[in-house]
């Protein structure tokens, strides 16, 4: 078992906020929220730069619904004399209340949120968010449609929620995936296709008597790093024109944009959608093959290539998520990436690297910090 995180219990404006699971995600490092427990942090959020309104929003998920000590009973004490209560329940939008023995369950319903108390009860509290637009106790794909003009402001509103795209189990257990199932997935696949057809491939082509000696070709390790490169500019401009489409208010377009990509914008934190699943990115590899046929010499040791680009680019992607990275080049992704995330949704499209966002004017251009942020 790991080891529990340390209560995080803040004040900010007269509100309580409970950012004991938060802190390790904070885009900020948790080290900007070093000391606050049990404290207002209304001074070092004002002070801080870069809180956007998608920042602010997500705030909602963690505050604790309290009244004055004196008006209840059976409510449970909060620092400085406030009890985190709805009908005798500690409550916080989706984590566990610490300290108390009580748990609270992910929001969900018409905007509701729900808190289970130690004997059972349950609690139900208004979400006064935009998500009383949509009900997350149902499939949210075909409740897109119902957004309209609010869906591009509600899709970068970001939630620290559970997120159920389909109804019937086996369709949704299909856009859940493991980081691991990448991996475990993809190696051996471009394993065959090095050594089964690339290295065959080279070998015809140069007149090789057997497959083995392309190994020893710096023609083979080209045409590998060439499809490596070429995946680069497919994930900057997939992420870029596609992903990040413009739906223009066509409901159909923004049902299409929540399933490839808005649904990553408004759960960023769901480590079950943060890699592409395998049979989407099956059919994805047989399409972008077509082109790779009829442009390359040794078509499939490009496609290789490019899956092995692809590979880093899932990992790091992952990484940048839930990895702690203490400096280098990951260090100054994932700062990024979550700016993309939470302030510049039109920007820093790169994922592995910013070499494309330079090239094509779309780099975020990040703070100097005086300090290194920890995660």
């Amino acid at each position: 078992m790991g080891k529990p995180e340390q209560p995080l219990i803040v004040r900010y404006k007269n509100q309580w906020y409970d950012l004991t699971e938060f802190a390790h995600k904070h885009p900020g490092g948790k080290n900007s929220l070093t000391g606050l427990h049990e404290k207002d942090m209304a001074e070092r959020f004002d002070r801080a730069p870069g809180h956007s309104q998608a920042a602010k929003y997500l705030m909602k998920e963690y505050q604790i619904k309290h009244e004055p000590k004196q008006q209840q009973q059976n409510g449970h004490s909060l620092p400085n004399g406030t009890k985190a209560t709805v009908n005798g329940a500690t409550l916080r939008n989706g984590t566990k209340a610490t300290g108390n023995g009580l748990h609270t369950a992910k929001p969900h319903g018409e905007g509701n949120t729900t808190a289970v108390t130690a004997n059972g009860d349950v609690a139900h509290l208004t979400d006064d968010s935009m998500e009383y637009l949509v009900d997350w106790s149902k499939p949210m794909l075909l409740q897109i449609y119902r957004l309209g003009d609010k869906y591009a402001e509600w899709v970068n509103k970001p939630v620290d929620r559970e997120l159920r795209l389909f109804g019937p189990t086996w369709v949704e257990n299909l856009t859940r995936t493991p980081w691991w199932i990448v991996p475990a997935f993809w190696i051996p696949a471009i394993l065959y296709l090095i050594v089964r057809h690339g290295a065959q491939q080279v070998a015809t082509g140069r007149g090789f008597a057997s497959a083995s000696e392309s190994f020893r070709t710096v023609e083979l390790y080209l045409h590998l790093a060439l499809g490596a490169f070429a995946w680069t500019l497919l994930e900057y401009s997939l992420h870029r024109w596609v992903f990040h489409l413009d739906p223009k208010g066509n409901r159909v377009l923004q049902t299409f944009h929540f399933l490839i990509h808005g649904q990553h914008h408004k759960v960023p934190f769901d480590p079950h959608r943060l890699v592409f699943p395998v049979p989407p990115a099956l059919l994805l590899t047989s399409l972008f093959y077509q082109p790779l046929y009829y442009a390359f010499p040794y078509p499939r040791l490009t496609l290789a290539g490019g899956l092995i680009g692809y590979l880093i680019y899932d990992m790091i992607h992952y990484y940048l998520h839930y990895g702690s990275p203490a400096g280098g080049h990951l260090y100054h992704m994932k700062r990024y990436h979550y700016s993309h995330h939470f302030v510049h949704h039109d920007q820093g499209y790169g994922i592995s690297s910013d070499f494309w966002d330079k090239l094509f004017g779309t780099r975020i251009m990040l703070r100097k910090l005086k300090y290194l942020l920890k995660w």
